[in-house]
């Protein structure tokens, strides 16, 4: 069974149509990556999937308790509230501080459990976030945007990690993304979305699709395949390796 699925899905938001008619399904061990321009619906098909938006039409259908990791898109924390890594991670629930430093060392963030939330880095604050979605042991990963503010190294870095957390322990990834640049070779399918899926396959099927091309300009041909997973350097013998997000705040 899937592990999500909808099907004919429609979405009005604040009296505009901004999702038609929407089929997708997302299996164990699949990373999909959707990609799209500004408006199209990415991060509200986000939320319909996770159930945070009912749909207008059609229905969304999640496999009995299913857990879900989730890294948002934004995540805004007063400047002026006291909270440290270590509570943030116990928010809702409470986390006994070995879990919490096993998820924290997993993303690369050991040792900053007593930092303050608004001191870190963007890309201290990117890992904190995903070792908060992997504290709920999930058997899906859903991230909307995660990169976003990272440089180009620390954000290739970053989709490096995501593969890897995928191959070690099985859960799928559903991805949003809007760094065509380092989009993952590594993705199973790429969904390009405007309102309604334009088109769906591979990676390689997907930049060469007509619809694809039509969005995002002709010199975008190979912008999906430029960044390669580890796994794909034992196929290839080749690769960038790059690591660290700048500093955001």
């Amino acid at each position: 069974m899937n592990l999500i699925r909808a099907r004919g899905l429609s979405l009005r938001y604040g009296g505009r149509l901004v999702l038609e008619d929407v089929d997708f399904s997302i299996d164990r061990g699949e990373i999909v990556t959707i990609v799209g321009p500004n408006g199209s619906g990415k991060s509200t098909l986000l939320r319909a999937l996770l159930g945070a938006l009912p749909p207008s039409r059609g229905v969304v259908e999640r496999r009995k308790g299913l857990r879900i990791g989730y890294v948002p898109q934004k995540l805004a924390i007063d400047a002026t509230l006291p909270m440290t890594v270590a509570r943030f991670l116990s928010v809702p629930f409470r986390q006994p501080p070995q879990r919490r430093a096993v998820a924290l060392a997993r993303v690369g963030a050991a040792g900053l459990e007593g930092r303050q939330m608004r001191a870190l880095s963007g890309g201290q604050f990117q890992r904190v976030l995903l070792a908060r979605a992997l504290l709920a042991g999930p058997d899906i990963l859903i991230l909307d945007e995660p990169t976003q503010g990272l440089d180009q190294p620390g954000a290739a870095e970053f989709y490096r990690l995501i593969e890897e957390l995928r191959r070690e322990t099985g859960c799928a990834v559903l991805l949003v993304s809007h760094d065509l640049h380092v989009v993952m070779s590594a993705s199973d399918r790429v969904i390009c979305l405007n309102g309604h899926i334009c088109c769906e396959g591979s990676p390689q099927v997907v930049s060469a699709a007509p619809e694809y091309r039509a969005l995002f300009g002709p010199g975008t041909g190979g912008a999906l395949a430029l960044y390669r997973h580890e796994h794909d350097h034992d196929h290839n013998g080749a690769g960038e390796h790059a690591g660290g997000g700048r500093d955001a705040g």
